[in-house]
């Protein structure tokens, strides 16, 4: 959605760009590297620290600040009121119960892909890696099984909108960096309606995703599982038949 200049709150949109300055890699930080975090002056970064420690949803030590659990309130007032992931989640719990392993819905955002929804058995069969796995995580759209199939139901245009100037970041030994071949991958995923992704986000996680279609069939999200390593081209298939199985069971809810 686009908005005219005068219609834009500049104050909300530096807090907003505050809060985003905190992640994994930078959970403290101070006014300085916040204000080269969200592109403003020290001064603004030290005044938008101030008034969100005041309102609560941050907290410091007087020097460095850090997110506080009234943060959970907007993700939580998300996952309570949004459809999308209520109308998946038994879903995926039937599939974790099922198969011991560990299922999400992830929608696109940006050069990101967000998991709105998730499931796990009770004795998963995969290693659950800390980082990536939880609700509400983020990651990076291009090196990721859930990213690729959500690029790959842009338009052609779209596609080139979202790929243009962009440099692909190597997160391992085996991330596609080369966009000529990136692109290339999105293409294959379009063709083959699914997509596996091996250790290119985080070295051990081997991942498989299918789109979500609506009922008007457009994708509105991805479905992926996160399986052993090594498996046979005949587990592969299974996974990939039981992903679009439970798409299909979603896409008259959806």
């Amino acid at each position: 959605m686009s908005i005219t200049r005068a219609d834009t709150i500049d104050g909300l949109v530096k807090g907003l760009a505050v809060l985003e300055s905190f992640d994994t890699e930078r959970q403290r930080l101070n006014a300085t590297q916040t204000a080269e975090r969200a592109g403003l002056t020290r001064a603004a970064a030290r005044r938008h620290l101030l008034t969100l420690a005041h309102l609560g949803y941050l907290e410091t030590d007087g020097s460095y600040f850090w997110l506080s659990p009234r943060v959970l309130r907007l993700s939580g007032a998300y996952l309570a009121s949004a459809r999308l992931p209520r109308v998946i989640q038994p879903t995926l719990n039937r599939l974790a119960a099922e198969t011991q392993d560990v299922y999400s819905a992830v929608m696109l955002d940006g050069d990101e892909v967000v998991i709105v929804a998730r499931g796990a058995g009770p004795t998963p069969t995969t290693r659950l890696l800390a980082y990536g796995m939880h609700l509400g995580a983020r990651l990076p759209a291009h090196a990721t099984s859930t990213g690729r199939v959500l690029l790959a139901a842009l338009t052609s245009d779209e596609l080139d909108i979202w790929l243009a100037g962009r440099s692909l970041p190597r997160l391992t030994p085996h991330t596609t960096t080369d966009l000529a071949d990136f692109k290339a991958l999105i293409e294959e995923t379009a063709r083959q309606d699914y997509c596996i992704a091996s250790e290119e986000h985080e070295l051990g996680v081997h991942a498989i995703a299918v789109p979500l279609r609506n009922a008007q069939g457009r994708t509105v999200a991805a479905l992926n599982v996160i399986v052993p390593q090594g498996g046979t081209q005949q587990q592969t298939d299974r996974v990939v038949e039981r992903l679009r199985e439970a798409a299909a069971e979603l896409r008259s809810m959806l």
